[in-house]
């Protein structure tokens, strides 16, 4: 069966009510179609699933919408467990159509990204250049549990990197037992198991594929668009489900992002961050600079640096830092690193966090110092003892850069 067209907007309002209504609809926290890359071996096996838009606490009736054409087209919606994944059909893609019929000439752009999608897998199952049309999934998250399937890790990993989740707002426990490790020969997920099987024809006829990395995630240009003034120098430095804020500028070299991790605004990325870490608007990660992460050394306790703060080259924190703090190259501030204060550097630095819960004892542990604004971390070139001072210096990112 096939619905009738929604003539106008008003009709397509009318049904996305009536539907809301309905015992099937249960409000998504995050939906959208993504096409998928099967195994080469193992066609059960999802390797990648790739999404042209998210919808993440939006476009409701866009998913009202997909589960009624499921419906129509068969398929029972389970919206009892916290997500849903289902194969779509042709006759899918012609009951969306139906119910988007208002809309379809205007999807383009930016306007309309859900219609855009329907319309081009309409064009794709037209062609006869695609006959699989289990290629592709329509994907339901109705609650932020840990994820059961490739695809629910994917969509929470472009919430993460589309800025439509914060940064450390998704549970993605046990997605790494969930991903298969590939060999990534550009956007193409490769087997290794298949790959085993064929290296001596592969390489016999020049075809053995030149494999970029093999990892469970792939890399985030292969996903992502950036800001028009965000830089990636080195597509290998940063991992899909990271978080980049526009101006973010991450240099080849020692540089890297990890998943789940990134930056608030503008920052100069020339160090590690790690997974879980987040960098404040204005700092700048020195090069060869470590931030743990929550498997590094911070106890699960992740990392967040404040704004305008300096780590030095090829230093290390493992605590977090508030606003215009500096780190010298190469020391490292960990939770038991013992820190010295003077009197009057202790008076200063107490002036600068009121709230702070301390006394001069001259002597702090570094996990005493976490979170506190306006500290300068040293090492005494002589005595080789770490100290710390209220800092006098003004971080800032050169704007032409940023």
């Amino acid at each position: 069966m096939a619905f009738d067209a929604c003539e106008n907007s008003e009709a397509f309002a009318n049904f996305v009510e009536t539907y809301k209504r309905g015992k099937t609809w249960r409000e998504p926290l995050g939906f959208g179609i993504a096409r998928v890359d099967r195994g080469q071996k193992n066609s059960e096996k999802i390797l990648q699933a790739t999404y042209p838009t998210i919808n993440w606490k939006e476009n409701y009736g866009s998913a009202a919408v997909f589960m009624a054409a499921l419906e129509e087209s068969g398929v029972t919606v389970e919206n009892s467990e916290s997500e849903f994944v289902s194969e779509i059909s042709r006759e899918f893609i012609e009951n969306a159509k139906a119910l988007f019929r208002p809309y379809l000439e205007e999807a383009v752009g930016e306007a309309h990204k859900n219609v855009q999608v329907i319309k081009a897998i309409d064009e794709l199952f037209s062609s006869e250049v695609v006959d699989d049309t289990h290629a592709f999934k329509v994907v339901f998250l109705f609650a932020d549990e840990a994820p059961k399937s490739v695809e629910s890790v994917y969509l929470k990993l472009y919430a993460l990197s589309l800025g439509k989740a914060e940064l450390r707002g998704v549970n993605l426990n046990g997605a790494f037992g969930i991903l298969e490790n590939v060999a990534w020969s550009g956007n193409m997920p490769i087997e290794l198991a298949w790959l085993r099987e064929n290296e001596i024809a592969l390489k016999v006829d020049g075809m053995y594929p030149e494999i970029t990395s093999v990892d469970k995630f792939p890399r985030y240009l292969q996903h992502i668009i950036p800001a028009d003034n965000t830089r990636i120098l080195d597509t290998s430095k940063v991992r899909m489900g990271a978080q980049l804020h526009a101006g973010t500028t991450v240099m080849p070299g020692a540089s890297y992002v990890n998943f789940n991790a990134g930056t608030t605004g503008p920052v100069m990325v020339e160090g590690r961050i790690s997974s879980s870490a987040v960098v404040g608007s204005g700092s700048d990660v020195g090069g060869g600079a470590s931030i743990l992460g929550v498997l590094s050394g911070t106890d699960g306790n992740p990392i967040t640096i404040g704004q305008n703060t300096l780590l030095g080259a090829n230093s290390v924190t493992g605590i977090p830092l508030g606003d215009g703090c500096i780190i010298d190259a190469g020391v490292a501030i960990l939770a038991g690193t013992k820190v010295i204060i003077d009197t009057d550097e202790f008076k200063k630095i107490k002036e600068a966090n009121p709230d702070w819960d301390a006394e001069d004892t001259d002597v702090f542990k570094g996990a005493k110092l976490a979170g506190l604004n306006g500290i300068h971390f040293r090492q005494d070139s002589i005595s080789g003892e770490i100290k710390a001072f209220r800092s006098t210096r003004e971080v800032k990112l050169n704007e032409e850069l940023h």
